[in-house]
């Protein structure tokens, strides 16, 4: 018998980090796996202790049905959306999986691989916006450096909408 697996999805609520979700539900994730959720968040300043302490270590791991209150993420500064709280919520049902949330603050790129580490994930997965090769040179790819830096296995799911 398999031990669980954590699986990671890199997840900011955008149209391709939802599809890198859906992807990891219809592909990846089976019967009893924790799939966690790692939403990263820009550095603020924050006045409570709670959210400096969040801030350095990330905040705690948020059960889907927390997260799936507006009032409780309130406090962490971040909205999911409808869409994504309807592919977690239909996948915990049907697969038989656990979804928890974490959220960091900070540099996505660098978060994201301690996220790995200290979680610790099995796998992650991510999407990638489509950046141009200039945008991409100026701005840096997150996607790109996960996968150079990550210390498990990383899938990228593309974002290609077709006119």
């Amino acid at each position: 018998m398999e031990a669980e697996r954590r699986v990671g999805v890199a997840i900011d609520f955008s149209a391709c980090s939802k599809k890198a979700l859906q992807w990891a539900v219809d592909n990846v994730a089976r019967k009893g796996d924790h799939l966690i959720l790692i939403n990263i968040q820009p550095e603020g300043r924050y006045e409570s202790g709670e959210m400096q302490l969040w801030e350095t270590t990330g905040s705690p791991l948020i059960p889907l049905v927390e997260f799936s209150e507006p009032h409780v993420m309130k406090k962490y500064g971040v909205n999911p959306d409808a869409e994504t709280l309807e592919i977690v919520a239909c996948a915990s049902r049907e697969k038989e999986i656990v979804v928890v949330m974490k959220i960091y603050w900070g540099d996505a790129r660098e978060k994201l691989c301690e996220s790995i580490d200290k979680i610790p994930l099995d796998c992650i997965i991510m999407g990638n916006r489509g950046l141009g090769k200039l945008k991409r040179a100026i701005m840096g790819s997150v996607s790109n450096y996960v996968v150079n830096n990550a210390s498990c296995p990383v899938t990228v799911v593309k974002n290609v909408e077709h006119d």
